[in-house]
Formats: C-alpha cells, sequence, structure tokens
C-alpha cells in the first residue's frame, strides 16, 4: 500500500490532539476574498495574472504546511501511546491531586480521548503525573505504597 505525500494520514482509533477548525474557516476566508476581488475588479484595469497565480501558491503550500504538521502531531501521539505500554510491570512514582507522591506497579495501559492512561494499582495516572520509573520497587518498599524508600529499622538486612 502506498500512501500519497500529500494524502493526510489519520490513524483511526489512536489518540490524536483535537485539529483546530479554525483552518477550515481561514480557506474559506481566503476563497470568498479571492472571488470578491475578481468580481469588483476593474475591467479596464484587469488583476495580474501572476499576481493571482503566486497567492494561489502560497495558500496551497500553506495548506500542504498544516498537512505535514498534523501528520507529525499524530505521530507525535502514536509514539506516545507506544511508549506508554512499554511501563507496563515498572514500578512508578507519580503526583497524585493533591501533590502528595505515590508509587506502585502499572499493570495495564488504557487508552481515551484524552490519551494513554496508566492503570497502578487500580487508579489511572497520566504520563503528565509521573515522576520517576523503575524495573522493580526500591528495596525496602516491598509492598508497593509510597514512602522513602528506605529499610524499616527492626526488618533484617542482608549484604550481597
Amino acid at each position: 500500500m502506498s500512501v500519497s505525500a500529500t494524502e493526510a494520514v489519520t490513524p483511526t482509533g489512536m489518540y490524536q490532539p483535537t485539529v483546530a477548525s479554525a483552518s477550515a474557516d481561514d480557506k474559506e476566508m481566503f476563497l470568498n476574498l479571492m472571488v470578491a476581488q475578481l468580481r469588483y475588479q476593474d475591467p479596464m484595469n484587469p488583476a495580474d495574472s501572476g499576481e493571482f497565480l503566486a497567492q494561489n501558491a502560497q495558500f496551497t503550500a500553506l495548506e500542504k504546511m498544516q498537512d505535514v504538521a498534523d501528520q507529525t502531531a499524530a505521530l507525535l501521539a502514536a509514539q506516545i501511546s507506544f511508549g506508554a505500554s512499554g511501563l507496563v510491570g515498572r514500578y512508578v512514582t507519580y503526583l497524585n491531586a493533591d501533590g502528595t507522591s505515590t508509587a506502585g506497579h502499572v499493570g495495564s495501559v488504557t487508552y481515551d480521548a484524552a490519551g494513554p492512561m496508566l492503570v497502578v494499582d487500580g487508579e489511572s495516572v497520566s504520563l503528565g503525573q509521573v515522576q520517576s520509573v523503575t524495573a522493580d520497587a526500591p528495596a525496602g518498599n516491598p509492598d508497593n505504597t509510597a514512602g522513602s524508600g528506605t529499610t524499616p529499622s527492626d526488618a533484617p538486612t542482608t549484604n550481597a
């Protein structure tokens, strides 16, 4: 399957940032202005066709640059989503809404309109809340609860 360089690529079902509808309004405004310019031009002194073609070329170039920006945003969203799936099984520390730090294992990742959400010990956590990621729980914190990461003084310690 080939995709034309001028054809928009939209990953169905993937997290995508919302695209502003202003660009469609801008296109319509440009076309209305261009039609009005042609309609009301002086027949004895018509508009320069070279200038008209230059404006049309600038408009087309701007439209294509917007398409590239939209595709880049979709690619970034896909990369973030795939990166979130790589955190499954990892131990993360994250900030709660009240500003306290909590930690736990990432059990799964869910995807919705807001983007990927990590499921940490049954609680949904956005990627923006994550402070640190490690492969395993810190020593002295085997129960996956938030804490200082130090070993309690009454627990036996081993030297390896």
